[in-house]
């Protein structure tokens, strides 16, 4: 039950943020915090990763539920087997931020980012990410690092 958490967690969390952000910030805001180091922004992908296939967003969209199906049947297969906490943990991760992602696609037609590294580098600088980004990385990185085994 503790993985299913963490997926709810994330989806119902990232659901609030981002409802907040489209009713309280306007496109092209942006606010400095913790000391510069993350901007709050408003930014509408209408893609995949950094807008890719912006213009063919029904391929993206199903693209998406696809790939999001498939993890969870594996999720739900890992979920009978016993041990594989790594794999369990971040499948986890990668569905909660999968799911959010996914049903902005279908329910908004976009993905809602909103906020950017405050760093100098202006191509990076440039890139505008949601929570949902981050637990699809870490969540992707754990089970390719663990290969899926891991202490229990």
């Amino acid at each position: 039950m503790v993985y299913a958490g963490i997926i709810a967690l994330i989806f119902i969390g990232e659901l609030f943020i981002k409802d907040h952000v489209e009713k309280n910030r306007k496109d092209g805001e942006e606010k400095e915090i913790l000391q510069g180091r993350i901007l709050l922004r408003k930014y509408h992908n209408k893609g995949a990763c950094m807008n890719l296939g912006e213009k063919k967003r029904s391929v993206v969209a199903a693209v998406s539920l696809i790939l999001t199906a498939v993890l969870t049947v594996v999720f739900l297969v890992t979920l009978t087997a016993k041990g594989n906490a790594w794999l369990k943990a971040g499948l986890s991760l990668l569905l909660g931020g999968a799911f959010s992602n996914t049903y902005d696609r279908l329910k908004r037609k976009y993905v809602v980012d909103y906020f950017s590294l405050g760093v100098k580098w202006a191509p990076l600088r440039a890139v505008v990410f949601n929570i949902s980004d981050f637990c699809i990385l870490a969540g992707s990185l754990i089970v390719a690092l663990t290969g899926g085994n891991g202490v229990e």
